[in-house]
């Protein structure tokens, strides 16, 4: 099965809507004229798909949307910024610039309307064990893709900082592992072997951070991709920024992805036990982050059963393992 290029929900369509920005008419900035961007924070309005960031100087600045922010790019990279909240609403997007410099955008999905559909009856809210997940798991094939990839190797380094569930070092290297590990070994309660060709490599750690500031925004990337913890926005749970350069007939090739975990507001555990309150389970949100480094992107409502649901549920070990549109998006991918 071909990947597709950009975000794709492929097999059961989930409940939110991915609008792009964009339209019939030219935007102001187009056509090779130049453009004034007023200092401070952009917005995706301030930045429209079809501008170019060489005519308007706007490598290096923060376009915002929604909440989530990413740093513009050079010409040729994507930069995509995917954010696990407890409520399960959106936050994040994708910014590209084309080699020519033309910025267009993915997941302009209004936040907002999200969350009132998060909110309908008989949606299951992120609080306690995901219902039904043994059986609904291995029989939905929903998945979507982020349109990049890890042609090679993952590389990653540990943070020297705090670490989630106050883990030493090497207890927290284990567990990034083994959730990465489930991810390259496409790791299921399904009975699907592993088909992926995904590989990862731990390398050391290091005084390099996330390039993710406080407000879960991806900042200028230093071509180190690092897994830490520290303060994000409070609804926020984790963090991933990736980084990829465009590849003729895609998917993207990843360059770099960072993962930051939020341990001022969240609680993380590497051993959740009962009786459990607003405690998450570390390698459950790690297995979901790792997701994004390798090019998946979240399923919506109905989904809850998949590890790349929007939000993992405190107190829940489930996301440790696969569904089986994880695994086919895995498949899709690898």
């Amino acid at each position: 099965m071909a990947a597709a290029v950009g975000k794709a929900v492929v097999a059961a369509v989930t409940g939110v809507s991915l609008a792009a920005l964009g339209g019939g008419t030219a935007p102001p900035h187009a056509g090779g004229r130049a453009c004034a961007l007023a200092p401070g924070a952009l917005t995706v309005d301030d930045l429209p798909a079809g501008s170019s960031v060489l005519d308007c100087a706007a490598v290096g600045r923060l376009v915002t949307h929604g909440g989530a922010g990413v740093t513009v790019p050079r010409p040729g990279t994507k930069v995509s910024v995917d954010a696990l909240t407890e409520d399960g609403s959106l936050h994040g997007f994708t910014l590209a610039v084309a080699a020519d410099g033309t910025v267009t955008y993915d997941d302009l999905a209004d936040p907002a309307a999200h969350a009132e559909a998060l909110a309908a009856p008989g949606h299951a809210r992120a609080s306690g064990a995901a219902p039904g997940r043994a059986r609904a798991a291995c029989a939905d094939g929903a998945y979507a893709t982020a349109g990049h990839k890890e042609y090679d190797t993952y590389e990653w380094f540990l943070g020297d900082g705090p670490l989630p569930g106050n883990l030493a070092s090497d207890d927290a290297r284990r567990a990034f592992e083994d959730a990465i590990g489930t991810i390259t070994a496409s790791r299921n309660d399904c009975g699907f072997g592993d088909e992926v060709t995904a590989k990862a490599r731990f390398l050391s750690r290091t005084g390099n951070e996330a390039d993710i500031d406080r407000d879960a925004r991806c900042m200028a990337r230093d071509g180190v991709s690092v897994w830490d913890a520290g303060d994000l926005s409070g609804g926020i749970v984790a963090t991933t920024c990736s980084w990829s350069r465009t590849v003729s007939g895609g998917p993207d090739a990843l360059r770099e992805a960072d993962v930051r975990f939020n341990t001022r507001d969240h609680t993380f555990t590497d051993h959740p036990t009962d009786p459990c309150s607003n405690t998450y389970d570390l390698r459950s949100v790690a297995t979901h982050e790792a997701g994004h480094v390798f090019g998946l992107a979240h399923v919506g409502e109905s989904h809850e059963s998949q590890t790349m649901f929007t939000n993992s549920f405190a107190c829940s070990t489930a996301a440790r393992t696969l569904g089986r549109g994880d695994v086919l998006g895995l498949r899709a991918l690898y």
